[in-house]
């Protein structure tokens, strides 16, 4: 059982109050006691005293109690208001008085009255906003030892037998609270290390890559009031064409699947978001093109989908995007005498290739159990150089399709297991530059040494129908490669989920 100090100190205070009552009563006694004696004594020795004397002495008796008890209550007062005193000093900060109110609660709404409109915004703002760091590194062996230790059609894990910085993230995130009158909020996400040259490092679908290498992620978000409200980003984002993700920490494996490396991994531009209902919402995009900040041409892509969750163990989203991402210019060194800046002298191509990139992607995710996960990616995508067939256009298309498995069973929290598949069938070499049918199977085991520190290691093999995969020989390739990789995932702040 415990106490508060305001009970302990009550309870020293009333053995206080009664005796100071106790010892009028007694004062009271004794003088009646000491009457009644005169009385009885007087009676016995036929000794009469006389009326008035003994009224007179009476009264003195009284008075003197009397000025004796205004004594005691004054005495009283000052032990209750003392010991009030010290209790209420030592209380700590989240005691109650007899009130019910705080006793902190003064000095508190004062100190709150000194801080400037300004300053309370700013308070406000920092609740808000969460400030993230994340490092992941890794060691992989390849088994095949290649020329350069390069492990081909890789989207981050691209080196072999070296200790690689695959990436370190600074997220910064404000979302909008629409509960608390907030409509905008913004994101940036900076990004160093090996995946930011996979991210942005092909200067014929970037222009001028450099400008925006690091920054992987920036945009505002505004909450239209329109039915259940309609969200608009407006910036640079990650992708959502496929179920895989940038960071390491929300994936079930370390590396990442054929289909996340062919798949685009970010858009520039405008997408909604409108909630139909609990269960279903509709998306829509305009942007520039496929991992284009700045584009080639100037047609606007555009994406049309929904996200349904049926239940709150299964997700589902379905794609589909248009596109078209053949350039239109070439680079060119500089020969106009108006200034512009570097990278942007251009010369037209004529007649420019106008074919049309479709993309149908579709992914779902089930949570059967606590335990168990699974997940299902399915996906075609078809292209073409030309719009139309005319003398030297050709329309013949190249295509891929297939689709990625995946597995996921929590052993314990500290313990994982994960494994995925996949398949890809690389028509006219729109992946990896010749027609193959690629495959690969990955199991991945998770160790969570603490939170926001996961350790994981994983078995790699990639196999194909046709030699594809470096070797120790120069010029000769292999059908087949396989790794083994340790991973180091660190992470913190205050954003709770996933990235």
């Amino acid at each position: 059982m415990t106490f508060s100090r305001v009970s302990v100190a009550n309870s020293f205070l009333r053995p206080r109050r009664f005796a100071g009552r106790a010892l009028v009563l007694l004062m009271i006694g004794f003088s009646c006691s000491l009457s009644t004696h005169a009385q009885d004594q007087g009676a016995g020795t036929s000794t009469v005293v006389a009326p008035q004397a003994t009224g007179e002495g009476l009264q003195q008796q009284v008075d003197k109690l009397e000025g004796e008890v205004a004594e005691l209550k004054r005495m009283v007062k000052e032990l209750q208001s003392n010991s009030q005193a010290a209790s209420g000093a030592q209380d700590p900060p989240n005691a109650q008085s007899a009130s019910g109110a705080p006793p902190q609660s003064a000095s508190l709404s004062a100190d709150q009255s000194t801080l400037s409109p300004q300053d309370k915004k700013s308070l406000a703002f920092l609740r808000d906003t969460t400030i993230n760091v994340g490092l992941d590194g890794y060691y992989e062996y390849n088994f095949n030892a290649p020329i350069g230790r390069v492990n081909v059609l890789r989207a981050y894990d691209v080196l072999s037998n070296s200790f690689s910085l695959n990436q370190a993230d600074l997220v910064i995130d404000h979302p909008p609270d629409v509960a608390d009158g907030r409509r905008f909020g913004g994101r940036l996400d900076l990004q160093f290390g090996q995946a930011t040259d996979t991210l942005q490092g092909n200067p014929l679908n970037e222009p001028r890559p450099d400008i925006y290498r690091n920054v992987f992620q920036v945009y505002g978000t505004y909450v239209v009031p329109v039915g259940r409200g309609l969200n608009v980003d407006f910036g640079k984002w990650a992708s959502s064409l496929g179920i895989e993700g940038n960071y390491t920490k929300d994936q079930m494996n370390y590396s990442r699947s054929f289909w996340f490396n062919f798949l685009p991994f970010y858009h520039m531009g405008f997408r909604t978001s409108y909630p139909v209902n609990d269960k279903v919402a509709l998306n829509y995009w305009l942007i520039n093109g496929t991992n284009q900040v700045e584009p080639t041409n100037g047609f606007k892509d555009e994406l049309f989908g929904f996200t349904a969750t049926p239940r709150k163990t299964i997700s589902w989203a379905m794609n589909y995007y248009l596109g078209q991402e053949h350039p239109d210019r070439v680079s060119v060194t500089p020969t106009s005498p108006i200034p512009v800046q570097p990278g942007l002298s251009f010369a037209p191509i004529i007649p420019a290739p106008n074919g049309r990139l479709d993309i149908f992607d579709s992914y779902v995710s089930w949570q059967t159990t606590s335990k168990l996960t699974l997940a299902l990616e399915v996906d075609y995508v078809i292209e073409r150089l030309w719009r139309n067939s005319a003398p030297g256009e050709s329309s013949a298309p190249s295509h891929d399709d297939g689709g990625a498995a995946y597995v996921k069973y929590q052993l314990s929290p500290k313990f994982a297991l994960a494994g995925r598949t996949e398949y890809l069938s690389d028509r006219g070499g729109l992946f990896s530059g010749l027609t193959q049918a690629l495959k690969e199977t990955t199991a991945t085991f998770d160790y969570n040494v603490a939170n926001g520190f996961l350790m994981r290691y994983e078995w790699r093999r990639d196999f194909s129908n046709q030699p594809s995969f470096l070797t120790s020989t120069e010029g000769v390739l292999s059908k087949q490669q396989t790794t083994a990789t340790v991973g180091l995932v660190l992470w913190w702040g205050g954003k709770e989920g996933a990235w």
